[in-house]
């Protein structure tokens, strides 16, 4: 289920087609691109990790998904390339999921946004390089582009998961909170849309 523009409830028979729907109109109307076999990754990405067992799966006894640590040194540690290249994708895929799709419930964790963006675009950097250096050209081309276009992914993401949200007090609070240390067109673009300016606290001093 989801709901239009109106606020009305509509079915969804096909998440994926949703998710590339939803995902085309938003990078359309925040002026990013993307290629095509970048799309069909994201899509497949929120597609699967919609079904929170597959979000929870890589963790012990499926409590949660693994922290973003835990990942890290997996990669660091494995003793082979796929075992890298996995770990490092799942640190690329959970930090943009997350990232994009909760990020109000960062202002009850010690884990911020802007730590998920540049784990993941990190990630994702990495994993293009794996790809180049095994002659693996499509996929490197698709997490160098991840990694690149991290921030305005988030940004799209998180105007998906928006659709139906009502902004508090404190959410407003939030949004700047995010716009200030991540630069984000779509917190800035929110705020406007709540009658706010953002102004960075610099220029505010004056």
């Amino acid at each position: 289920m989801r709901t239009d523009s109106t606020g009305s409830v509509v079915a969804v028979t096909n998440l994926a087609e949703f998710f590339r729907d939803a995902l085309r109109s938003v990078l359309a109307d925040q002026r990013v691109a993307v290629d095509e076999h970048t799309e069909h990754y994201v899509v497949n990405m929120l597609t699967l990790f919609a079904r929170a067992e597959h979000l929870h799966e890589s963790s012990h006894g499926g409590r949660g998904p693994k922290s973003l640590v835990q990942l890290c040194t997996e990669a660091l540690e494995a003793d082979s390339v796929a075992g890298r290249d996995l770990a490092l994708r799942q640190l690329g895929d959970i930090s943009l999921f997350m990232a994009g799709l909760f990020t109000r419930g960062f202002a009850r964790s010690l884990v911020d946004v802007d730590y998920h963006i540049a784990m993941g675009g990190r990630a994702y950097d990495a994993l293009a390089r794996s790809h180049e250096h095994q002659r693996r050209h499509a996929l490197a081309q698709v997490f160098a582009e991840l990694a690149a276009k991290f921030l305005p992914l988030v940004d799209a993401l998180g105007e998906i998961g928006d659709a139906a949200y009502v902004y508090t007090q404190r959410d407003i609070l939030r949004l700047y909170e995010i716009w200030v240390k991540t630069g984000s067109t779509r917190a800035r673009g929110l705020l406007r849309r709540l009658g706010i300016e953002a102004v960075p606290v610099a220029l505010r001093a004056h």
